[in-house]
Formats: structure tokens, sequence, C-alpha cells
């Protein structure tokens, strides 16, 4: 995809702004709507521009008004450009997302609401189920509750905070991830509880479980796996990929893992729950750690720029 921004400027910028985009290559289409805005007041500037050209759009829109107030932008994708004369420009585009779009959509999907705390706790839920289940439910409940729990974008906060020295990023993606695994461990210890008062498990299923054991003792190549899925989802979040991030989030095990340490407590298996929390705090540091060297690399090497709010 490609982007469209709607630029609200002060009339008295639009001339050079004007003369800048238009000298860029990967401006595909430019026009301009003088006093069309109302609020804020000001000059409307519609750019059609490619992936790998939205940070010098956004670099020069911030350069040329004189103070960030006067500056207003909305993104949005553009799904193709048609436009012969520059068949070959526009084919050899590259898949980038702006930091304003990645903080955005971290934003919208981490924020502490009813609904992000009732799909963790759902998550969870199934995750517990999961544990104590045969191999093929199982593998069905991690799959669903790794897709269900919206746990990954709070922890990817962080990485992309300390990456663009954003410290409040940082806070609400911590406050995000403490708050919504509270409510997921909570449920899923409950209804470890409700099963097994029901009759339906007990804590030595739990503990002899031999996915459990993998949880709890991981080999080599189940961190592999979730290090690798963890840089995955990063480059997906960086290159607006993201309806396809259900593979690393399945490739993961945090969800599973923090569903361990509240089913590992509502039976009284502390040592399992200890466990549990490392395993979690592992697939955590991989999305940390590697998150933020790949993302300091993009900004480095790429964007090469602060966002603009």
């Amino acid at each position: 995809m490609h982007r469209t921004f709607e630029i609200t400027v002060p009339a008295t910028v639009t001339p050079l702004l004007q003369q800048q985009l238009t000298a860029l290559d990967d401006v595909i289409g430019l026009t301009i709507q003088p006093g069309a805005s109302l609020k804020p007041v000001g000059d409307v500037l519609t750019v059609h521009v490619l992936n790998r050209g939205a940070d010098e759009v956004l670099r020069r829109a911030r350069a040329t008004v004189p103070t960030p107030e006067a500056l207003s932008i909305v993104t949005s994708e553009a799904t193709s450009f048609l436009a012969p004369a520059d068949h070959h420009t526009v084919d050899d585009d590259r898949d980038e997302a702006v930091w304003e779009e990645m903080e955005s959509g971290l934003r919208h999907q981490g924020r502490i609401t009813t609904n992000y705390l009732l799909l963790m706790a759902l998550g969870g839920s199934i995750a517990a189920v999961g544990l104590v289940s045969e191999p093929v439910p199982q593998a069905v409940a991690f799959v669903a509750s790794a897709i269900i729990a919206p746990g990954f974008d709070p922890m990817t906060k962080v990485p992309l905070g300390l990456v663009l020295q954003r410290w409040a990023l940082i806070g609400h993606g911590l406050r995000s991830a403490l708050a919504g695994y509270a409510v997921l461990i909570i449920a899923a210890g409950l209804t470890m509880a409700s099963l097994v008062a029901a009759g339906e498990t007990t804590a030595h299923a739990l503990a002899t479980n031999s996915e459990v054991q993998h949880l709890a003792h991981p080999r080599l190549m189940e961190l592999l796996v979730s290090a690798t899925g963890a840089l995955a989802g990063i480059v997906m979040l960086a290159a607006y990929r993201r309806t396809f991030q259900a593979g690393p989030l399945i490739a993961m095990a945090f969800i599973p893992a923090a569903a361990l340490m509240g089913a590992a407590l509502a039976v009284g298996e502390g040592a399992l729950a200890l466990e549990g929390l490392e395993r979690f705090a592992a697939d955590w540091g991989f999305i940390i750690g590697l998150g933020t060297l790949f993302l300091g690399y993009k900004q480095r090497f790429l964007h090469r720029r602060a966002p603009i709010v």
C-alpha cells in the first residue's frame, strides 16, 4: 500500500512546502486547497506519496511549519497509484510504516479498555483449558488463546519507546501489559480452580502434562521459535503487515506461559508458577531485546527522524 497525507498548514508556508514536495520524485500527486480547512485554519495539501518517500514528506512538512501546533496531518492508505508516467517509480516502492502509524496502531490495540481486558481474560481461560488437554485440543486452545488475547502490542510499545526515546509510550505499554496480564492470570487461575472443583482435572495432571513441561523447561529449539516469532512480529509491525501478525503470536509462548502462572497458583504449585514466569519473561525479553535492535536499525538507516508528535 502507498500513502496519502492530508496536510494542513498556515497559508504563509504553503508556497515553500509546495515547492519542496513537488521536487520529490516519490510524490506522485499533490493537490492544494487554499483556505479549505476551518479547524485548524489553513491550507490543505493532499499528498499521494510512495512508502519510501513518506518520511521525507513528513520531515519537510515539520521543518517548514514554524511551530508544531500549526501543523495537522492525517495519514491513510492508498490502494494503488495508476500513473503511467511514474509506473516504474511506483512499481519499485517498498513496504514500510512510518513511526506515527506504528505508534497510533499500538496505542489503539493496547489501550486499557473493557474490550481489551475481556479479551485477555478469555484468552487466559482458553489457555488454561489447553494446559490440561490432550495434544490436539491443546494445540487448538493455545493457538486460539494466542490470537484472542491482545498481549503482543502492549509489549511492543517498550522497544518502540526506547528507540524513539518516548518515555510516556514505555509507561503506557508497561501499564497496559501489567493490567492485561494480571487479568489473564486471574482468569486462568479461576478456570483451573473451576475445572479441579468439577473433577475435570487435577493438580497432578497439570504438572505432568507434556506441553506444560516444555513450557516450564524449554529447550533451545523452542526458545529459538519464540525468538524468531518475536522478531517476525516486530518486522510485520514495521512493515505495515498487521493482518499477518497471527503467525508470530502462535510461534511465541507468552500467553500459555502467563496462563500457567495462574493455573499453577490455583492448584498450589508455586514452583511450577515460577517456571511459567521464567518462560513468560524469556519471551518478553525477546520482544524487547530483538525489537529494540531492529527498530533501532530502522531509525538509524531508514527513518532518521523523530515523530512529529
